[in-house]
Formats: structure tokens, C-alpha cells, sequence
């Protein structure tokens, strides 16, 4: 079984653990969290993560699929380092329609992972209706409705 490791800007990774496990309870061993703390050298977080990432692949099959919030960030930074492209994979922009998808699917090979990993991300990002649901139609006003700030 596949795990997952966020690696991202304190305190968001811990927080998106927390939701995930909020969703899915039972997925407390396999998504893994680190926060990447503003006061600690992105060498002392590579050791950290190298020992989180060790310890999800203590198993001899098992892979891990690495998220981080920025590319380009100390986090991403770090995890680029800590992937080796076989047994585990980054994926950076983080969010939360991702993780979920991520944990959804966490038992599908690792290359299936990812894509469905990022395709959640994309797809959990949209632009939400203001005025009335996108999928009612739109109510027609009443003359003092649209005069009703006119006393």
C-alpha cells in the first residue's frame, strides 16, 4: 500500500493531515505530516524528512507519494531531494480536494496515484456562483426587491 507524506509550511501539513483523517479515519498510518518550521535550516528539515520518508518505506513494496505546497519553497526544495522517481513521487501545489483524492486511491500504483492525485487538485479548484447556485436558474425581481434599499 502506497502512503502519503505532505511536506509543507507550518502548521498547514499537520493541518491537512487533520482533515484527511476528519474524512477518513481509518488512513491514520498511511498519510504522514511535516511542517516545515521558519526557524529551522532546510538542511536540518532535509534530515527530518529523510527519517519520515525512511520510515514510510520500511515496508519492501511499499512507495510514497511525496506533497508539498510551493514549488519553489523551502518545502518543495526539500522534498525534491528526498524523491528518487521510483519509489516515491512529488507533487507540489498541495490542497485539500488533493489529499483527499490522494487517500481515496492510495491502494492504486504509485504512477496512477499521481495523476489522480493531481487531477483532484485541478479539479477542486473552481470559481463558485455568487448570486444563485450554477445549477438553478436565476429568479426574476420583484419591482421593490430591487428597490428595497429606497424606503
Amino acid at each position: 500500500m502506497n502512503s502519503i507524506l505532505i511536506i509543507a509550511h507550518s502548521p498547514f501539513a499537520q493541518a491537512l493531515r487533520q482533515c484527511a483523517l476528519h474524512v477518513f479515519p481509518d488512513c491514520e498510518q498511511a498519510v504522514v505530516a511535516l511542517d516545515v518550521l521558519p526557524n529551522v535550516s532546510p538542511e536540518e528539515t532535509l534530515a527530518a524528512a529523510r527519517i519520515t520518508l525512511e520510515q514510510q518505506l520500511h515496508a519492501p513494496r511499499s512507495q510514497v507519494l511525496v506533497l508539498a505546497d510551493v514549488f519553489g519553497a523551502t518545502p518543495c526544495n526539500v522534498a525534491q531531494k528526498l524523491v528518487d522517481g521510483v519509489r516515491s513521487r512529488l507533487v507540489a501545489g498541495v490542497n485539500l480536494p488533493m489529499l483527499l483524492r490522494a487517500v481515496t486511491y492510495r491502494h492504486e500504483p504509485l504512477d496512477t496515484l499521481v495523476q489522480r492525485a493531481i487531477a483532484g487538485g485541478t479539479a477542486g479548484v473552481m470559481q463558485v456562483a455568487v448570486a444563485a447556485p450554477q445549477n438553478q436558474a436565476k429568479r426574476k425581481h420583484s419591482d421593490q426587491e430591487i428597490r428595497d434599499h429606497q424606503q
